[in-house]
């Protein structure tokens, strides 16, 4: 029987959220933001010393091909809007502008 394939939401201590989807439903997955975008957000010893994070699962299947699985991804990405930066992490796909 295959794995399943999940579409999941981080939150982060700060309220913003990443998006992203596993192949594998690894546990210990928690995404790839970039790190950058999080140093700027938790600059100090203080911030990372003591943080949780929420993983919450959006989306699964056993049977979806990688590609639904990447559709599903870009859905999510677009209805949460955590491809803005006030909102998330997530850099892709590029904000629309008004």
């Amino acid at each position: 029987m295959p794995g399943w394939k999940v579409v999941y939401k981080i939150t982060w201590p700060n309220g913003k959220i990443y998006i992203g989807s596993d192949r594998t439903d690894a546990i210990t997955y928690f995404g790839s933001p970039d790190k950058r975008l999080l140093g700027r957000d938790f600059p100090t010893r203080e911030d990372r010393r003591c943080m949780t994070v929420t993983r919450e699962i959006l989306w699964e299947s056993q049977t979806a091909s990688v590609s639904e699985v990447l559709a599903v991804e870009r859905t999510m990405i677009l209805r949460f809007r955590s491809n803005e930066p006030e909102v998330g992490y997530n850099q892709r796909p590029l904000p629309q502008c008004p």
